[in-house]
């Protein structure tokens, strides 16, 4: 036992020890040591003995020899350490084995690529004579191009060698022969816009220019965060470059490497353009396997695609209306379950900031409307509608508070609602309709992980047109519960939710379709998908304007997510994902699909966009960049709803103005269960849908009172067994209302919160603006014609 002094000295078992009392206490001071010596005799030399290190705590290897004497107990530590490392092992394999492979000592992704080196050589000519490869970035070398493809998504160039090489895309280790890796523009030239609002009326942003494009290059080049780049700076070029700073611009300098949309005009050099053409190297044979950067998936490479000849995009300056019918402006969502709150905000929020027109007594003449469909599954997603599905899924609609107002004439050009049928949408997939029937259990499938719903008894049902005259063919089709079918099992059954109430009854089985379905409705019809937690911030003309295919990146990691995903209608891309995902199980979840395009270097056709310009908070969320964080700094997607109070000001002062100014849109990530405004969680639209809003309330103040009803059942029930009876504690639907349980008390401002959240600014904003109480984003005020 070891003693201090005053002096520094120690005092052990009774005497004074010279040596300082850290130098005697070292386990005290260090721990004890993670690793025993152990010394093993080299046969040939005598005296000499091989000192190894193993990682295990010397109490354990002394416990061992203490019990079985030094060579057994040597020996017995020995077998025991080699169990625990083949134990390991074996955990390890069983965890990963269903995704991972082990080679050269490495965990690695097994190969997903089922097409050889020529036919992605095919994908990538297809996709940029199409005009979808808009970028001077380069073309991975593994392609193994032999001669410079002509680009008409580029300005007219006179030589290919015009476009410099730093924007080269990431590429693998191994290297292989010199290919083309540059294109040579062929289309029209771009005139970059300064865009500012006119004085006087500088207090709104200007609309985009009809035909205006993004350059996703120049954004590329100041929001990558591969090169460092701030999410708060590259709001700021989003913001200048596109106008949306308007009387708040504070830059004297100049601000021309910022300017990121351009118009396309028509060129006036005509001189033929001229490309270069190598010899391919008798390496890059007619199979993957003749190049090592290109690794298998295990079987037969897949035929060649079906592809239609391509044919170039049409410039804006050159289409005889505004809208091009062969990129339409669409925006696809998909819904299960009863409407709610959250796809409500997501109409509002196109309504509010999309160039619509609302503004005018008739849509005009010179602007493209988007439209926004929104695909709803009516049952649980393991299941398939029935016969008087569309009926009653608008039955549905006209019923539901939330939904009714979108039913208004005033918005029947611009939002559709469509009927969700897996049957007919895989049926409609030309590349996969006469196989994906095999792969049937597989269609749950998230990450190679698959839940195989349970079988139903089939029924033989009609087909049925919807609103549009779309066939909505129904084949082995089980009736569902609300329709004479056999009641679910149990309420939170995995297989028989349709929407997420709570965090403990999330509708995995309905994100895991929806994986899919935006692939399918992307490829089908094309436009842009967009998940259910997702709000528009600002008009997305030049974006519509951009003919490549995007999603955005998964924060900080090089993987995509597709809660934002854009994808061109019958694309030689689309057709590679389909045929590729039938050979992988069908799944599509985002992880998988980033493999998808990096084992066959095909990720410049799906462009990885900086979540920047869709989940601004992401990075921050993740604790990167907090020394210089994004506005608002939100620490969790949580505190979008729940905006902690010491930053709650910002919200009410700043309103929407101040919320990621210049993304393109906010992803709040699934909390789906909570209220966007929790103290009057109604549709507030004024006297135009009154009646909606009392229907709301009135249900809020049913639920409430059975809720009630409900505890104090069950706090007598178990009063009368004779136990005690703990203080109920409220489920999520009461705490959500329990601070106004009477609707008069709701219009007294007193019990409104005091901190708002920006959730709740949100949809206020957006509220006001249907009922004519102040102009949208853009100084519009809506108008109803009588």
């Amino acid at each position: 036992m070891t003693a201090r002094l005053g002096n520094g000295l120690s005092k052990e078992k009774g005497r004074i020890s010279p040596l300082p009392s850290y130098a005697l206490d070292r386990s005290r001071a260090y721990g004890e040591p993670w690793t025993t010596s152990v010394y093993l005799p080299v046969p040939p030399i005598r005296g000499r003995r091989l000192r190894i290190v193993l990682p295990v705590p010397p109490r354990i290897y002394r416990a061992s020899v203490t019990r079985f004497g030094r060579k057994r107990g040597s020996a017995v530590f020995a077998v025991g350490l080699v169990f625990v490392l083949y134990l390991l092992l074996t955990i390890a394999r069983g965890i990963r084995g269903r995704s991972r492979s082990w080679s050269d000592g490495i965990w690695q992704d097994p190969p997903t690529l089922v097409f050889d080196r020529p036919e992605l050589e095919r994908i990538w000519q297809w996709e940029i004579t199409a005009g979808h490869y808009p970028s001077t970035r380069l073309i991975p070398e593994e392609i193994g191009l032999a001669e410079t493809p002509l680009n008409p998504g580029l300005p007219r160039r006179s030589s290919a060698n015009e476009y410099p090489p730093q924007r080269a895309v990431n590429t693998s280790g191994a290297r292989v022969p010199t290919a083309i890796q540059n294109t040579v523009g062929t289309g029209s030239r771009r005139i970059y816009l300064d865009i500012a609002s006119e004085p006087p009326r500088t207090a709104y942003p200007p609309r985009p220019v009809p035909g205006s494009v993004a350059d996703l290059d120049i954004i590329m080049d100041n929001c990558d965060f591969n090169e460092n780049k701030y999410v708060r700076d590259c709001l700021e070029v989003l913001r200048v470059g596109g106008g949306l700073d308007n009387e708040k611009r504070v830059r004297r300098g100049n601000t021309d490497d910022w300017k990121y949309i351009y118009l396309e005009q028509p060129a006036e050099d005509t001189t033929p353009v001229s490309t270069r053409r190598i010899d391919r190297s008798p390496d890059l044979g007619s199979s993957p396997h003749a190049d090592p950067s290109l690794v298998p998936k295990p079987g037969p490479p897949e035929l060649p695609l079906r592809l239609p000849k391509p044919e170039a995009a049409l410039p804006y300056h050159e289409l005889s209306s505004p809208c091009d019918p062969d990129y339409p402006r669409t925006f696809h969502m998909f819904w299960a379950g009863p409407f709610t709150d959250k796809p409500y905000m997501a109409i509002l929020s196109y309504l509010y900031t999309q160039n619509l027109g609302l503004h005018l007594e008739k849509a005009p003449d010179n602007i493209c409307r988007p439209q926004f469909w929104l695909w709803i599954n009516p049952g649980p997603a393991s299941a398939v509608p029935n016969p008087s599905a569309y009926n009653d899924m608008m039955a549905s609609l006209e019923a539901n508070p939330w939904s009714k107002p979108f039913l208004h004439p005033r918005f029947h050009d611009v939002v559709q609602f469509k009927l969700w049928n897996t049957t007919e949408q895989l049926d409609g997939v030309p590349e996969i309709k006469n196989e994906w029937r095999k792969y049937e259990d597989a269609l749950f499938n998230s990450g190679g992980h698959v839940l195989k719903a349970p079988k139903k008894k089939s029924t033989t049902t009609t087909t049925e047109s919807d609103v549009d005259s779309e066939k909505a063919a129904t084949k082995d089709q089980a009736p569902s519960p609300t329709n004479g079918g056999e009641a679910a099992a149990a309420e939170d059954d995995l297989f028989q939710r349709t929407g997420s109430t709570s965090q403990s009854t999330y509708d995995r089985m309905s994100v895991i379709l929806s994986d899919m379905a935006r692939f399918v409705l992307c490829h089908r019809f094309g436009g842009t998908y967009l998940d259910a937690d997702t709000l528009l911030m600002r008009d997305w003309e030049e974006l519509w304007g951009w003919r490549g295919a995007f999603a955005y990146r998964w924060s900080r990691l090089p993987k995509y997510n597709t809660a934002v995903l854009r994808m061109n209608k019958g694309s030689a891309l689309g057709s590679f994902l389909f045929r590729t995902a039938l050979r992988n199980g069908l799944d599509f979840h985002p992880m998988t699909v980033s493999r998808y395009t990096r084992d066959a270097f095909l990720e410049g056709l799906l462009l990885r966009l900086p979540d920047a310009l869709f989940d601004s908070a992401w990075l921050n969320t993740e604790y990167y960049q907090l020394d210089r964080p994004a506005f608002p700094y939100l620490g969790s997607f949580q505190e979008f709803f729940d905006t902690p109070p010491q930053h709650a000001a910002a919200p009410q002062q700043l309103g929407f103005e101040g919320f990621f100014r210049g993304a393109y849109a906010y992803h709040w990530h699934n909390f789906w269960w909570k209220a966007f405004d929790p103290t009057r969680n109604w549709p507030d639209l004024g006297q135009r849908f009154i009646e909606c809003e009392k229907k709301q309330r009135a249900l809020l103040h049913e639920a409430q009172i059975a809720e009630q009803v409900r505890l104090e059942a069950a706090q007598k029930a178990l009063q009368h067994n004779g136990k005690h009876a703990p203080s109920p504690s409220p489920s999520p639907v009461r705490a959500a209302y329990e601070e106004h349980l009477e609707m008069k008390d709701a219009e007294d401002v007193s019990s409104d919160k005091r901190d708002l959240a920006w959730a709740t600014v949100m949809k206020r904003t957006f509220e006001a603006y249907i009922r004519g109480e102040q102009p949208n984003m853009y100084g519009e005020w809506i108008l109803f014609p009588s």
